[in-house]
C-alpha cells in the first residue's frame, strides 16, 4: 500500500479519477510525479443532468496544483492511442513510456521490455505504444502532427453558413423520412432566413435551421434501426473487433418493457437477432407519424410530434414583429430544444423543464414588442 503523501508517480488514465480524494491524499509537492492522460470520460452525471460539462481541465489543474507544475506530464494519450494505435487500450503502455523517458521510472529499458514478454498479451503492440509514449515525452508536437486534422483556411459568408447548415439536415432528412419531410424543413427554415434578412442578420436562421432539425429528427424506433443497419455503422463495428463476436443490444421498447418502481422504462437486452428485427423496421419508416405506426401511439413520440408543431408555432409567432431590439430575445427561443436532451424519462423531464423556460421567453418577447405608450399615441394622432 501506498502511504499518504508518500508516491512517487502516479500514471493518470482519467484526470477525474486521478483528482479524487484518495489518489490526491497519496500526492506531495516536490515529490510526486504524474503521467495524465488529458482525456476523460463523461461520469453517470452526465445522464441525469443535461447541463453537466466535463471537469477534466478542473481536475489537472487540481493536481498540477497538488505536484507542482513540473511534476506533471500531460498528453491526449487515448486520442494518440486510438489514432496511431488503432485502440485507446494502448493508453496505458503509453503512458508508462512517457513516463519512463521523463525519469520517472527507476527501472531499465530492458527490464520493461521483459516484463511486457513476460506478460505474452500483444507484445508487439505494447512495445510500440510504449515507444510512441517515449517519444510524446521528448517531442509531444512532432507526435500530435501525425494525427492532428489539416487544418482548412476559410471565410465563409454568413449566407453560406446557412446554406451548409441547411444542406446537411436536409441531407439527413430524406434519409430518416422522405424527401416531402426535409423541403418542409428547408421551406420553414428559409421563410425565417427572408424576414430576418431585412435585419442583416441570420442568426436566427442559423437556429432555427439546427433546432427545428433536432426536434423532427426525433430518435424513434425506426430511426434507431435505420442507424444500426446502417453499413457505414456495421463497418466500423467490424473494423474494431477481431474474431468471433457477437452484438448485444440493450433496449427499453415503450410496448413491452417493463417500468421500475418510478414508472421508468427498463433496458432489457436482446441478442444478435436484433440485427434482422432491425432491418425489417428500418424498411417501415414511411408509417412514422401514420395511423398504422403502432410505436407513435406511445406518449414520448406523441410528445415528440407536438413539439415541433409547437416550435415552429412559437418562430411564427416571433417573426410578426421581429425587429432589432427583440432580435436577441428571438434567438434565444429559437435555441429552446437545446435543453431537450435524453430519452425516455430523462427526456420527459427536460421537456418539462424547457417548456417552463420557453413560456417565461415567450413572454418577455411579448413584453417587450408591444408598442409603448408614446408609439401608441402618436399612431392614434396620425
Amino acid at each position: 500500500r501506498v502511504g499518504t503523501a508518500s508516491a512517487d508517480l502516479i500514471i493518470g488514465c482519467d484526470p477525474i479519477v486521478t483528482a479524487n480524494k484518495e489518489t490526491m491524499l497519496r500526492m506531495q509537492l516536490g515529490r510526486t510525479h504524474v503521467a495524465l492522460n488529458a482525456h476523460s470520460a463523461p461520469t453517470a452525471s452526465f445522464v441525469h443532468n443535461g447541463a453537466w460539462t466535463n471537469p477534466g481541465g478542473a481536475c489537472q489543474a487540481e493536481i498540477s496544483k497538488a505536484v507542482g507544475a513540473d511534476n506533471l506530464g500531460v498528453f491526449n494519450a487515448d486520442l494518440a492511442a486510438t489514432k496511431l494505435m488503432g485502440d485507446s487500450i494502448y493508453t496505458n503502455p503509453m503512458l508508462l513510456g512517457y513516463a519512463w523517458q521523463k525519469g520517472w521510472v527507476p527501472l531499465s529499458l530492458d527490464s520493461l521490455v521483459r516484463a511486457m514478454e513476460l506478460n505474452a498479451v500483444a507484445i508487439e503492440n505494447n512495445k510500440t505504444a510504449f515507444a510512441w509514449g517515449r517519444r510524446a515525452a521528448h517531442d509531444l508536437p512532432s507526435v500530435e502532427r501525425l494525427f492532428a486534422p489539416a487544418q482548412v483556411i476559410a471565410m465563409p459568408t454568413a449566407r453560406d453558413s446557412v446554406d451548409a447548415l441547411v444542406a446537411k439536415r436536409v441531407e439527413f432528412l430524406t434519409a430518416y423520412q422522405n424527401a416531402d419531410y426535409a423541403r418542409t424543413y428547408e421551406a420553414f427554415v428559409r421563410k425565417v432566413e427572408v424576414l430576418e434578412a431585412a435585419l442583416g442578420k441570420t442568426l436566427l436562421t442559423q437556429n432555427v435551421a439546427r433546432y427545428l432539425f433536432k426536434l423532427m429528427a426525433y430518435k424513434d424506433e425506426y430511426e434507431v434501426a435505420r442507424l444500426h443497419t446502417d453499413t457505414a455503422f456495421l463497418t466500423k463495428v467490424n473494423a474494431m473487433f477481431e474474431g468471433d463476436f457477437k452484438l448485444n443490444y440493450n433496449l427499453a421498447p415503450p410496448i413491452i418493457s417493463k417500468k421500475n418502481e418510478k414508472g421508468e422504462l427498463q433496458k432489457r437486452q436482446f441478442g444478435p437477432w436484433m440485427l434482422t428485427g432491425f432491418k425489417v423496421l428500418a424498411k417501415l419508416k414511411g408509417l412514422r407519424g401514420t395511423a398504422f405506426d403502432v410505436f407513435g401511439k406511445t406518449e414520448e413520440r406523441q410528445m415528440e410530434r407536438a413539439l415541433i408543431g409547437e416550435y415552429t408555432t412559437s418562430i411564427d409567432t416571433l417573426l410578426k414583429t421581429l425587429n432589432a431590439s427583440n432580435h436577441a430575445l428571438a434567438v434565444d427561443v429559437a435555441r429552446i430544444p437545446e435543453l431537450i436532451k435524453g430519452y425516455g424519462h430523462v427526456k420527459e423531464r427536460n421537456v418539462k423543464t424547457a417548456r417552463l423556460q420557453w413560456a417565461g421567453l415567450m413572454k418577455d418577447f411579448a413584453g417587450i414588442s408591444q408598442p409603448t405608450s408614446v408609439e401608441t399615441t402618436h399612431q392614434a394622432a396620425a
